[in-house]
């Protein structure tokens, strides 16, 4: 009788769990870099699905945004841009904020809102958090792009009294961002890993992020902080170093210090680190508990 039991040898791939904690297969991920930019495609096209406008949001969002903080902070409480002009003082601080709130939050409810796929087929869990970031990259694009088309503007027609001049650190700028997104992966990773248990963490991750921008100089410069104990404490907050050197490198203002840079690196990497550690601890078994 013939064996109809499978060869053994037939499967060219082989799932089994991680050892160790901190086991990041590039070449897996690799292989799945297809669904990948599926999930980033399906992210995008869903944004803004059975809308009107549709990305159109994604220049008025902006402006809109821009409008409001010029208004209440700069004309009735009346906070300095350090002889910026308002408009891109705020558009630039809205948009790499932005970018981070969004790429943070996205994957800080990687897990939770991503278990039905996760419970249908098998891919790296460790795309979802970068998918998270990619997506809102092409946002924080379309973005950047209205603030290059004010700067052109305030260029051709100087306000009076501008100081706005662009440094040779413009060259870091996308390193810069690059180290925003990989700290937004490294605490989103972490803040996923425990939603998977405790959905009390998922509210006060929320809660979190939308304070977390009054912490970090976005609507109002550093320089303004004249308290030193406060100043201190506001630059201990890793987005801080990473905002003002943008600032300066774009816009001239701001205060860039590469001791304070070296600490914004160290601390997404240890983000990153104990995030990959829960991530991978914590995917064996969340089907479990999600």
């Amino acid at each position: 009788m013939e064996n109809s039991a499978p060869d053994k040898h037939y499967w060219t791939i082989t799932i089994t769990p991680k050892d160790h904690l901190l086991t990041l297969d590039w070449k897996e991920i690799w292989r799945y870099r297809d669904m990948y930019w599926l999930f980033v495609m399906r992210s995008f096209k869903t944004a803004y699905k059975q809308t009107v406008l549709g990305p159109l949001w994604f220049l008025i969002t902006p402006v809109l945004s821009v409008i409001v903080y010029v208004a209440v902070f700069g004309g009735i409480a009346n906070i300095p841009t350090d002889g910026v002009p308002p408009v891109l003082f705020y558009l630039l601080g809205i948009s790499v904020w932005g970018y981070f709130a969004a790429s943070l939050t996205a994957t800080g409810n990687s897990f939770v809102s991503n278990a039905d796929i996760f419970g249908k087929v098998y891919f790296p869990r460790i795309i979802m958090p970068l998918v998270a970031v990619t997506v809102n990259v092409l946002s924080f694009l379309i973005q950047l792009a209205i603030f290059t088309a004010f700067y052109i503007y305030y260029r051709i027609c100087p306000m009076e009294g501008m100081a706005l001049q662009i440094h040779w650190q413009i060259v870091l700028f996308p390193v810069l961002m690059f180290i925003l997104a990989m700290m937004a992966v490294g605490f989103g990773m972490i803040t996923s890993s425990l939603t998977t248990k405790y959905r009390d963490i998922q509210i006060c991750f929320a809660k979190i992020v939308s304070l977390w921008v009054y912490i970090t100089p976005v609507i109002y410069p550093l320089s303004m902080v004249t308290n030193p104990h406060l100043h201190l404490a506001m630059s201990l907050n890793p987005v801080t170093p990473i905002m003002e050197a943008i600032k300066f490198s774009l816009l001239g203002v701001g205060q860039f210090s590469w001791l304070w840079l070296g600490y914004s690196v160290l601390m997404t990497v240890l983000l990153l680190i104990f995030g990959l550690m829960l991530f991978n601890k914590v995917q064996k078994s969340f089907m479990d508990t999600v």
